[in-house]
């Protein structure tokens, strides 16, 4: 497989909001957003519900548009979803119809490029443990195993730019560090750009390069906090503990203040 183009994805000056015709209330999920993201950056998104965490990531993945200003990826504007920005959503969307081998095979098929590369669809199985489960349906699966196919369903195609909304949140967590540490293993390999929203920040910290904090009402940027720490990481050392209560603090629940 080629090695992916280095991308430079921006969000300009872009504000969110939402109408809601029964009450005739209008919600401004995001203000004035400025965000420049580059390849080879692990970019964690943190900050209470209605922030507009996930509104970002849509945005991103082309599923819906600003309502002012503008998002590009080396320049272009993003109008429409695109196989180039691959999204990993908090539940599993699989097709019920198909296997889980056929699930994970889906996008290389439709894109004609299942042939020859039948070696990562076997890689993938393994890596989320279900070689023994390939010819399962969806219905027969835990939601946990449903969610890892999922996963590999969406990294199977090498995007760009990797979106990821909670994508381990229903897992337990052994299955979810375990999942944490391939992820990134993968994201390593191929230096794309990860966009993921959370609402652990331990998770935040072990994953990302960055840590992006976020507040509501409307949705805005308060913190871009950088992780240079070196992977693996030691979720108990004491810069770990430090960005932990930078982060908090900045979400108040350090102790300091709670607005």
């Amino acid at each position: 497989m080629a090695e992916n183009r280095h991308v430079t994805l921006k969000l300009e000056k872009v504000s969110k909001s939402f109408a809601k015709v029964e009450n005739d209330t209008v919600t401004h999920a995001l203000s004035d957003v400025d965000l420049t993201m580059e390849s080879g950056e692990f970019v964690s998104l943190v900050g209470p519900s209605g922030c507009g965490k996930s509104t970002i990531l849509r945005l991103v993945a082309g599923l819906i548009q600003p309502t002012t200003g503008k998002v590009t990826v080396n320049g272009e504007e993003v109008m429409e979803p695109s196989p180039d920005r691959g999204m990993v959503f908090q539940k599993p969307t699989l097709f019920p119809w198909l296997t889980v081998e056929k699930n994970i095979a889906f996008s290389l098929k439709m894109q004609g490029k299942l042939k020859g590369n039948e070696d990562r669809v076997e890689r993938m199985l393994k890596t989320i443990g279900l070689e023994s489960f390939r010819q399962d349906y969806p219905a027969q699966l835990s939601g946990g195993m449903a969610q890892r196919v999922a996963l590999v369903r969406t990294l199977i195609n090498e995007p760009e730019i990797l979106t990821l909304d909670e994508p381990l949140g229903a897992l337990d967590a052994f299955t979810r560090m375990n999942m944490q540490d391939e992820i990134l293993s993968i994201w390593r390999q191929k230096k794309q750009l990860a966009l993921m929203v959370t609402h652990d920040v331990d998770e935040a910290i072990y994953m990302g390069t960055r840590v992006i904090v976020m507040e509501a009402n409307p949705g805005r940027i308060v913190a871009d906090i950088k992780i240079p720490d070196a992977y693996p990481r030691d979720r108990s050392s004491a810069s770990f503990v430090e960005y932990r209560n930078e982060i908090l603090n900045k979400l108040n629940f350090g102790g300091k203040h709670h607005d």
